[in-house]
């Protein structure tokens, strides 16, 4: 950290109530104030301290957990906290059968909490008896949760029957299994995905997609 004296815009010629000498070679140019050169001046962080959306159900949630995580030494509630702050990329949905894939016998009795969408996975045949807080579920996982015994809550209840987040599983999706991921990476050999105008004989099946035609990146 550096100090040092900035001159400012006024016309006195005093500092500190005493009176400057004229003849000093700074003494016409004003006011000089002591001013400190911070060395992560620029440096900010940049992580959500509230969500961007304006939905007013989401804010009386973040209102609630802020609370919770506040006044509880829980640290469910913090991360909760910070998951409500997060765009809709970084809350990807979690399926049913990622929430039975991750559920064990021992696990049966506790709450899955996903704070994103629950939706639906029609290649699953049979949905156990599941517990499931979330902030949204598509209509056809609500219906199967429902239909096979088990329950839905939202995230005020959970809070109601669990403030310190006790008995239960927290669950989130695969943040990179969007289809912009499956583009991403720079040079050959990453298997990044091909934008391609049109899949046909004429369209990327020549030189660096066929070893037949030079070589097969």
């Amino acid at each position: 950290m550096e100090i040092f004296w900035r001159k400012s815009a006024t016309s006195t010629t005093t500092i500190t109530n005493t009176t400057v000498d004229n003849q000093q070679p700074w003494a016409d140019e004003g006011v000089l104030t002591l001013g400190i050169d911070l060395d992560a001046h620029h440096v900010r962080n940049t992580h959500r301290k509230a969500p961007k959306s304006d939905n007013v159900y989401l804010k009386l949630l973040v209102k609630l957990y802020r609370f919770l995580a506040r006044r509880t030494d829980s640290s469910f509630n913090k991360v909760v906290l910070r998951r409500l702050f997060m765009s809709r990329i970084n809350r990807p949905p979690v399926s049913i059968s990622r929430i039975v894939a991750n559920t064990s016998e021992k696990s049966n009795n506790k709450t899955i909490v996903v704070i994103g969408t629950v939706t639906d996975d029609n290649r699953l045949l049979t949905v156990p008896k599941l517990s499931v807080a979330a902030l949204r579920f598509t209509a056809t996982a609500r219906a199967r949760i429902i239909a096979a015994g088990g329950e839905v809550l939202t995230l005020d209840q959970l809070a109601l029957r669990a403030p310190t987040g006790s008995n239960t599983l927290l669950l989130r999706g695969p943040k990179n299994a969007r289809e912009a991921v499956k583009h991403f990476g720079m040079g050959p050999h990453k298997h990044k995905k091909p934008y391609v105008e049109s899949k046909g004989r004429k369209f990327e099946k020549a030189r660096g997609r066929r070893r037949s035609r030079g070589f097969k990146v």
